[in-house]
């Protein structure tokens, strides 16, 4: 039976994670990250062999898309950038082509993005950067990352903020409703019950 493992992590202020975990014959594990737009991520995996065994590894987002993939992942490296907000899956599957007991495969991932995922090595070779002004660009691109990174987290404060105002007042008025309601079925009711017991001659 194929066994899925998932592990949702929520990064908003690191920029890189190593991971390392068992990959069991047969089985899947899975990485989810949730990742703000426009942003480089790049990964380096390291997933040691076994005989006859098999790793794929796929990258998605959340509507299925392929961002990359590796039928036999042993050693790699990936990159994608992201165009929207959006829920991202990296998933590890382990296929052996015979039976029998086997060795789970040890994988070893680096994460990086935003400005970790950037080569500024290259940067500077292609604008003839001195050290100095290549520090200055990725202290700038960290500053812009954490001023998204809290604009993103106050965006997200102020839909919940509206969220509860409004379901605050929605249970207002229903509240209201349902008093209403009972007032009147009450009313409804002793009116009913005078008017059966004048019937019957019970009381005048």
């Amino acid at each position: 039976m194929k066994n899925v493992f998932c592990l949702l992590v929520v990064l908003l202020a690191q920029q890189s994670v190593a991971i390392y975990f068992e990959l069991p014959v047969n089985t899947e594990k899975c990485l989810r990250e949730e990742i703000h737009k426009e942003v480089l991520v790049t990964g380096d995996y390291d997933v040691s062999k076994q005989p006859g065994v098999k790793v794929h590894l796929k990258v998605t987002d959340s509507n299925a898309h392929i961002l990359y993939q590796n039928e036999e992942a042993v050693t790699g490296k990936f990159a994608f950038n992201t165009d929207d907000y959006d829920m991202f899956q990296i998933c590890f599957s382990s296929k052996a082509d015979f039976k029998g007991k086997i060795q789970p495969h040890e994988v070893n991932l680096v994460l990086k993005r935003g400005t970790e995922a950037k080569n500024y090595e290259e940067v500077a070779k292609a604008e003839k950067l001195k050290p100095l002004e290549v520090e200055l660009r990725r202290l700038e691109d960290l500053s812009k990352s954490i001023v998204d990174a809290f604009s993103y987290m106050k965006k997200r404060e102020e839909e919940m903020r509206d969220t509860n105002e409004s379901t605050n007042s929605r249970v207002l008025y229903f509240s209201i409703f349902s008093m209403l309601c009972l007032v009147g079925l009450a009313t409804w009711q002793v009116l009913y019950l005078r008017k059966f017991f004048k019937s019957k001659k019970l009381i005048e």
